[in-house]
């Protein structure tokens, strides 16, 4: 089993009690949650803030009040708690309240099959947030791109984008059936890419007229199409790095352990050219 990297030291683990649950579209849930416990979230600023939401495994007692540091100190890995990371939807902290949004593609994982059956008073824990990205007032145009897993963060950067800048969104679910309404002030042409029917983001994205001038670009989820939309970003466009937030949510065929170690063995190869 691919070894997890302890949480930050310095992050506590917040605990929550789930408030209500809504069904978005039919492979959408979002978990609102509250309580005490929220005291201790510190907003970032960044639009793609996530949480790392943790799952006990079943039978295992945690030592009260529960703190990951405390756990990897004491049991063994194989009782640690699963982590999956999460954008952070929402957060009013007048209401009390902290949303997250789960994709739920039937009883396969850990995170989708637990949101399907959440109720109000369920533990939800997590540390966190992390997060880099936001937009900039340096670009004169945005292109964000990402599926189902890259959508509550593009729905927020969307949210938070200025009134008239332009904007090129590139999103892919499943079918009509699981777009969601999108509020943005930008000059935003959205796309939704229907896997159903054979499309796909690559051929969407070159395919684009762009604006001219200044791009920062936004490109999330599944690693396949992420690597290719990279190479093109940056080898045929000539994309600026510094203004590419580009990362693998998750790789198909992969479990979420399996594919954080490949990503892990990835980093360590190109330190190791770097250093050559």
């Amino acid at each position: 089993m691919a070894q997890e990297k302890p949480a930050r030291r310095g992050r506590p683990t917040i605990s929550l009690r789930v408030l209500r649950t809504e069904r978005l579209t039919p492979h959408f849930v979002r978990i609102v949650a509250g309580g005490e416990g929220l005291a201790a979230f510190t907003p970032n600023g960044f639009t793609d803030a996530y949480v790392k939401v943790l799952f006990p495994v079943p039978g295992v007692r945690y030592p009260e009040p529960f703190d990951l540091d405390t756990v990897r100190a004491s049991l063994p890995r194989e009782q640690w708690p699963k982590q999956r990371s999460y954008t952070v939807r929402s957060f009013d902290p007048v209401a009390g309240e902290l949303a997250i949004d789960f994709v739920h593609h039937g009883d396969e994982g850990i995170a989708g099959p637990w949101a399907r059956r959440a109720k109000p008073g369920d533990e939800l824990l997590f540390t966190g947030p992390g997060g880099a990205y936001a937009p900039g007032t340096e670009a004169d145009w945005h292109l964000l791109v990402g599926d189902e897993s890259a959508l509550p963060a593009i729905a927020l950067t969307l949210e938070g984008m200025p009134a008239g800048v332009p904007v090129r969104v590139f999103l892919e679910v499943d079918g009509a059936e699981d777009e969601q309404p999108l509020v943005t002030k930008g000059d935003a042409q959205i796309r939704w890419i229907h896997r159903g029917a054979g499309e796909d983001l690559v051929t969407a994205v070159r395919a684009m007229d762009s604006p001219g001038g200044i791009v920062q670009a936004f490109v999330h989820g599944e690693a396949g199409f992420v690597r290719q939309l990279r190479r093109y970003l940056l080898g045929e466009r000539g994309l600026r790095r510094d203004l590419l937030s580009v990362s693998g949510y998750w790789r198909r065929g992969a479990t979420d352990e399996q594919w954080r170690a490949e990503k892990a063995a990835e980093r360590a190869l190109e330190e190791d050219r770097r250093d050559a």
